[in-house]
């Protein structure tokens, strides 16, 4: 369990706030991670993990460039060129976001489909088709077939961002095996609410209210 206090008015967000990410391992080796956080002041609240995948295992020297995605989502938040969402919500259907069927990275990285060109591969807010809030539900599958690895994502959460690591090399810290990360050597699937919801009414409302408990989940099956 970690936990965080975070001040009234830390960052200019209103009302302390109090943060608990659980970390956990169900009796079926599922990680499972809870984020629980509570405020005394009406308030906003977005929380995520950004963990990084590699399905062809550390020290591989392989990029994710050859993983396949499945996400249950017919939509994607449009995104401006400075990667702000415009407030629409585009079909994914037959565009180089459609991931409603299995796609591979590689396949489509270079496509100019909602900047994608611009943000040199995938980094786009996917909205999660049949949310119900507080419903722990199935956001898709990552899988990759030269080593038959494969995770299933599930979150209670409205939203998820894919990233493909399109800006690792250079700036992060050494790996395990003493070595130096290139772009596209992880992908991000990071469940949350949509992107910029604060700016954008029509969106799933992110508004904690003073008093009220936050509680949204993970669960990664490997």
């Amino acid at each position: 369990v970690f936990s965080y206090i975070a001040e009234d008015m830390e960052q200019n967000y209103p009302g302390e706030l109090i943060v608990e990410a659980v970390y956990d391992f169900d009796d079926e080796d599922n990680l499972e991670i809870t984020f629980v956080a509570k405020s005394n002041k009406t308030t906003v609240v977005n929380l995520t993990n950004h963990l990084y995948w590699n399905l062809h295992g550390e020290g591989s020297d392989k990029t994710i460039l050859d993983h396949e995605l499945r996400l249950n989502c017919s939509k994607v938040l449009e995104m401006d060129i400075t990667q702000i969402p415009t407030g629409k919500l585009l079909d994914v259907k037959g565009t180089a976001l459609d991931f409603t069927t299995f796609r591979e990275f590689g396949k489509d990285i270079d496509s100019e489909f909602n900047n994608m060109r611009n943000f040199r591969g995938y980094d786009h807010c996917f909205a999660v088709d049949g949310w119900q809030k507080n419903i722990l539900q199935e956001v898709g599958e990552l899988r990759c077939k030269a080593t038959g690895r494969k995770v299933t994502i599930l979150s209670s959460q409205p939203a998820a961002v894919l990233y493909t690591g399109n800006w690792l090399a250079g700036g992060c810290p050494v790996t395990k095996s003493d070595k130096r990360y290139q772009d596209y050597a992880g992908v991000a699937i990071e469940c949350q609410a949509y992107s910029d919801a604060v700016n954008h009414p029509e969106f799933p409302s992110i508004e904690l209210q003073a008093g009220e408990l936050y509680c949204q989940k993970i669960v990664f099956k490997l």
